[in-house]
């Protein structure tokens, strides 16, 4: 058996909408025919001093009360407030929203078209268009990077200059645009690396950027970078390859440079992404954004 649950809300709010404005009219209407006596007493008394009287409610009171039946009913005609009933007008506030994005667009496309032809690095420095650049960053970019963009764990820094995928107008703008995916493949669990392994390449992971580490632990841990898995992206030496794989003989940590977090690295791997907004923002504000990320860490 089904059952139409819209269909009852539908019947649910007009039933209330008009109920509720027959009672009021007829509470008018009880009102207006109802015969008073004058000073007629209603046997309510406080304090011998405070006596209640049944009297008629005031002319002025009654006729804002018609008034407002009367705008009830009008707005109800007009605009959707019945259920399912649009309105006569077919006013939505999606139609609404629509309209002021249209007329926001209006406004300020002009502006993004003018930055939309300016160079990446000259419209970084244009401190108009940065201000306008930073509250594009602090609306869709900010909840991930940081309000100064310095990032958190997983979310990389971009007011430094280690770049991930290339620190590059153009690159940059391929990472705001088309988003990046980035995958550390696991290697532990005893399938590729056994857990005494893990702790020398721990140790010699941490010696490529000078950090404290078991000096022994690390040189067994060597050829296990340089002749195994770790070797074809990170390169030898370590130094990484830009859009492949981090450069580990810096002091720059995306996860964190601890010997717990890289063995937890190593062996669980890592799986992160950068949404693509180029669909969402269009070119114009991409190409803002690009050169105000840009701008971060290159006009100092």
């Amino acid at each position: 058996m089904s059952y139409d649950l819209s269909a009852f809300w539908n019947g649910y709010v007009v039933a209330i909408v008009i109920c509720s404005i027959l009672g009021c009219a007829l509470l008018l209407f009880v009102q207006s025919k109802a015969t008073f006596t004058e000073n007629q007493e209603t046997g309510h008394k406080w304090d011998e001093t405070l006596q209640e009287y049944n009297n008629p409610m005031p002319k002025w009171w009654m006729w804002l009360f018609t008034l407002t039946i009367i705008f009830g009913l009008v707005y109800l005609t007009l605009y959707p407030g019945l259920g399912n009933y649009a309105g006569q007008l077919g006013w939505t506030s999606a139609k609404q929203l629509e309209k002021e994005i249209a007329d926001t667009d209006a406004k300020i496309k002009p502006m993004f078209e003018n930055y939309l032809k300016t160079d990446i690095k000259e419209l970084a420095k244009n401190s108009q268009a940065m201000e306008t650049g930073k509250r594009l960053f602090q609306t869709y970019c900010m909840q991930c990077h940081g309000a100064n963009a310095t990032g958190t764990k997983g979310f990389p820094n971009l007011a430094d200059n280690d770049w991930l995928f290339g620190g590059e107008p153009e690159q940059i703008k391929e990472t705001i645009a088309n988003g990046r995916v980035g995958i550390m493949p696991p290697y532990g669990g005893g399938e590729a690396l056994s857990e005494s392994q893990v702790s020398e390449l721990v140790n010699y992971v941490r010696s490529l950027s000078g950090m404290k580490h078991d000096a022994n632990l690390a040189a067994a841990g060597k050829p296990l970078f340089e002749q195994g898995i770790c070797v074809a992206c990170h390169q030898p030496g370590g130094a990484g390859m830009i859009g492949l794989a981090p450069n580990l003989t810096d002091q720059v940590w995306l996860y964190g440079s601890s010997e717990k977090v890289i063995a937890e690295t190593i062996v669980n791997g890592r799986n992160n992404r950068m949404p693509a907004w180029q669909e969402f923002l269009g070119d114009e504000k991409v190409h803002l954004l690009t050169a105000y990320v840009y701008s971060l860490s290159n006009n100092k």
